[in-house]
């Protein structure tokens, strides 16, 4: 596979000029209202649920299926020419009681993500930061109290070229000790601001005042593993 063209970190050759023509004539003439829905652009950072040492940047677009539901779409930078590497569901606390207990299992929290400052909402360039910030922070204060489910389809932080295997369960960190495997928190993250301009410190500051869900014992299960080891 490796002596295949590779385009956008895929295997596969270029668009060719015909493919280029018509998705630039589908763009004019076809509708796109799913995607159109899409509201938010969120980034953080995921952890496979088998094998929480890995840590992997998804970039979530994400829309509102209904006041209880949002689903996003996860690729691995906001640039074109981005990979898809997978899916998360979010849904409120009611909905959540609703689910068996073994359903609950593969769900997790984002009030580490939120209140650490790793989850964060990219300011475009036109708007300014104080306007950014107060919006940033109204979003992080609905979704502190969601519980998501996301499955990633594509390995790229092993370097995989095209979608190998079967989904893979993946989780939210909820303690800063458990990105050590990757070079910590303060690396990670702190490399991830440099690239969009942002300050997980200034955001810990700032959301110092969000108020923390009582968490369901049901989910985070794969940290539950790695403490047992």
């Amino acid at each position: 596979m490796e002596s295949r063209p590779v385009t956008s970190g895929a295997a596969g050759g270029p668009l060719s000029t015909k493919s280029r023509i018509l998705e630039a004539g589908a763009n004019m003439v076809q509708d796109f209202r799913p995607v159109n829905q899409i509201c938010a652009h969120l980034n953080a950072y995921h952890a496979y649920a088998d094998e929480p040492g890995r840590c992997v940047e998804a970039n979530h677009y994400c829309s509102h299926l209904n006041e209880d539901i949002r689903q996003c779409i996860l690729y691995d930078s906001p640039e074109k020419g981005a990979r898809l590497i997978g899916v998360e569901y979010m849904i409120t606390h009611r909905l959540f009681e609703t689910l068996p207990e073994e359903e609950r299992h593969l769900w997790h929290s984002h009030v580490f993500e939120v209140k650490s400052g790793m989850l964060i909402m990219p300011r475009p360039s036109t708007v300014p930061d104080a306007v950014w910030e107060t919006a940033e922070t109204k979003e992080m204060e609905d979704v502190v109290v969601l519980y998501g489910k996301a499955y990633h389809l594509w390995q790229v932080d092993r370097g995989d070229k095209i979608p190998l295997g079967e989904p893979k369960l993946v989780t939210s960190f909820t303690q800063s000790r458990q990105m050590e495997p990757c070079g910590g928190f303060e690396k990670l993250v702190g490399e991830r601001d440099s690239r969009f301009g942002e300050s997980w410190k200034r955001k810990q500051e700032i959301r110092s005042g969000i108020k923390e869900p009582e968490i369901s014992t049901s989910v985070d299960r794969a940290w539950d593993q790695v403490r047992r080891t």
